[in-house]
C-alpha cells in the first residue's frame, strides 16, 4: 500500500511538472511570436500611418528601378521569369508539399505536420493582413508587369520566407556540416532575390517586401517553437537551429 501511494504521488508530482513545464514553453512561444511580430507591426503602422520618409523610400525605390527595367529589356525578362516561375508561390508551396509528403513517406509525423502548418499558416496569414490593409500597389507609367490583389504585405516574399526557412530546418540534418553553409546562402540569397525581383517589377513598393519577410519570420518563429514544445513534451532533446530541428532525421529509422 505504501509503494503504491508513494508512486500515484510520484506521477502526479510529474504530471505537475510537466504541466507547468509546457505552459511556460507555451508562454515563451507566444513571447517570441510576439517579439518577431514588433517589427512587422512597426512597418505597418508606418505604412497605414503614410509616414513621409517611408514614403520617399517606397517612391525612390520604384522609381529608379522601373527606369532600370524599361532600359534593359533582358534583365527584366530574367527578373519576370525568376519571379513567376522560379520563385512563383505556387512553385513553393509544391516544394513545401512534395517535401510534407516525403516526411509522411518516412513516417516523419511531427516534421510533416509543422511543414503543412507553417505554409498554411503563413499563407492565410499573408492573404488576411493583405485583405485588412487593403494597400494599393504602384501605379507606374508604361508597367513591365502586372500582378492582382492588394500590396502590403508581399506574398512572394512571405512566401518564400517561409519555405526556405521550412526546407531548411527540415533538410538541414541531411546534408553535411561543410555543405550547410551553401543551403543558409542559397536560401538567404533566394529570399533577397524574391524581394528584389517584386520591386524591380514595380509591382509591389520597398515597404510590402519588408513587411512580408518580417511576417513570414514571425510565423516560422511561432511555428518552430511549437514544434520545440513538442519535441519536450515527446522526450527528446532540444534541437539547435544549425542542426534543423529534428536532427534525428538523419540516419535513424522512420520515426514509428
Amino acid at each position: 500500500m505504501v509503494v503504491r501511494a508513494t508512486t500515484r504521488l510520484l506521477r502526479r508530482h510529474r504530471r505537475r511538472a510537466t504541466d507547468r513545464a509546457f505552459g511556460v514553453r507555451l508562454l515563451g512561444a507566444a513571447a517570441v511570436a510576439a517579439v518577431c511580430a514588433v517589427p512587422f507591426a512597426l512597418v505597418l503602422v508606418l505604412v497605414e500611418g503614410h509616414w513621409r520618409p517611408l514614403r520617399a523610400v517606397d517612391s525612390g525605390a520604384a522609381d529608379r528601378l522601373h527606369r532600370a527595367a524599361l532600359d534593359h529589356p533582358a534583365w527584366t525578362s530574367a527578373l519576370r521569369f525568376l519571379s513567376d516561375w522560379v520563385w512563383d508561390p505556387l512553385t513553393l508551396r509544391c516544394a513545401v508539399a512534395l517535401l510534407t509528403g516525403w516526411l509522411l513517406y518516412r513516417r516523419a509525423w511531427r516534421l510533416a505536420a509543422w511543414s503543412a502548418v507553417t505554409a498554411v499558416a503563413g499563407g492565410l496569414t499573408g492573404l488576411l493582413v493583405k485583405v485588412v490593409v487593403e494597400r494599393a500597389r504602384p501605379s507606374l507609367e508604361d508597367p513591365v508587369a502586372r500582378a492582382p490583389g492588394f500590396s502590403f504585405p508581399s506574398g512572394h516574399a512571405m512566401t518564400a520566407t517561409t519555405t526556405f526557412a521550412v526546407l531548411l530546418l527540415v533538410l538541414l540534418p541531411l546534408v553535411p556540416r561543410r555543405g550547410r553553409v551553401v543551403c543558409w546562402a542559397v536560401a538567404v540569397l533566394s529570399v533577397l532575390g524574391v524581394g528584389f525581383t517584386r520591386v524591380a517589377l514595380g509591382v509591389h513598393w520597398f515597404s510590402d517586401v519588408v513587411g512580408g519577410w518580417l511576417l513570414g519570420l514571425a510565423v516560422v518563429a511561432w511555428t518552430a517553437w511549437a514544434f520545440e514544445a513538442w519535441r519536450a513534451e515527446s522526450g527528446l532533446g532540444r534541437s539547435e537551429v544549425t542542426e534543423g530541428l529534428e536532427p534525428e532525421l538523419t540516419g535513424s529509422a522512420p520515426e514509428r
